[in-house]
């Protein structure tokens, strides 16, 4: 499987604990990656300053689903089931980030 241009939704969901430039102490689940232009597209992609966990990272049906909109939902639901349990901001539920943080890209 390919990524899709523009879904974005790796850059949203799952926290990063690694430095991304622009992002010194990693990126929050949730929260957009500071990298990620307004159309959904990596900064970073294919440069050097890219974090190894996003050049590692592998598209696939059982994490994308068939759309942008269902890979956010299902990498939301990756990132709370391997949350360590310390971690309170995850614990409760966020409704309506998968709206808000995926603001522009194309949802086929």
């Amino acid at each position: 499987m390919k990524c899709r241009v523009g879904c974005g939704a790796c850059c949203i969901a799952p926290s990063i604990s690694s430095a991304i430039p622009g992002m010194p102490e990693g990126k929050p689940a949730g929260v957009r990656c500071v990298q990620l232009t307004n159309d959904n597209r990596c900064k970073l992609f294919g440069r050097p300053e890219r974090p190894a966990v996003c050049n590692q990272l592998r598209p696939s049906e059982d994490m994308c689903g068939h759309s942008s909109h269902e890979a956010l939902i299902r990498l939301m639901h990756l990132e709370r089931a391997t949350a360590p349990r310390t971690r309170p901001e995850l614990s409760q539920a966020r409704p309506g980030i998968a709206k808000s943080s995926w603001v522009r890209g194309n949802c086929p």
